[in-house]
């Protein structure tokens, strides 16, 4: 019979149609301590250094293990990531909500406001931190790159 190629992780594997791949994943680390660090907004490498100095500023070193926090940016990210997660709970419960009481419509404008910009404004550190931490996990090479090395490796 004819073998397929299959894409597991980052390794090319050679499979006969009816073998399965058991494992997903080429890389002997796991996922959960990178989204455990995010989510507690702590390093990503060694989980105990601050990982930011105010609000949203990533520090620069992390105090503990001296990885360069700075270099790496998660952008529009978190925030993207928070619309949709936010957009899809909250929206759908304003509804359920909506059908239910006799509200006028300015107050549920103000609740919901409310409610919304306070959920993404606590949720935002966090999952600013998670974004940080999968880019360590997955991009390792973009944080350990020398500072005057251009990404891509075009220093």
């Amino acid at each position: 019979m004819g073998r397929r190629r299959r894409l597991a992780g980052r390794a090319l594997i050679l499979l006969k149609p009816s073998e399965t791949v058991v494992s997903q994943s080429t890389h002997s680390d796991d996922v959960l301590p990178y989204l455990r660090a995010g989510l507690r907004c702590r390093c990503p490498r060694c989980g105990e250094g601050r990982l930011f100095k105010g609000y949203l500023d990533v520090v620069d070193l992390c105090e503990v293990c001296g990885l360069e926090l700075a270099r790496n940016d998660s952008g529009d990210g978190p925030a993207v990531f928070l619309i949709f997660i936010l957009g899809f709970t909250i929206v759908p419960l304003a509804l359920m909500v909506a059908m239910r009481v006799d509200w006028p419509l300015w107050l549920h404008a103000i609740i919901w406001s409310v409610v919304i910009l306070g959920t993404a404004l606590g949720m935002l550190r966090p999952a600013k931190g998670m974004t940080l931490a999968l880019q360590y996990r997955y991009r390792r090479d973009e944080f350990d790159r020398a500072p005057d090395e251009a990404p891509g490796g075009q220093g």
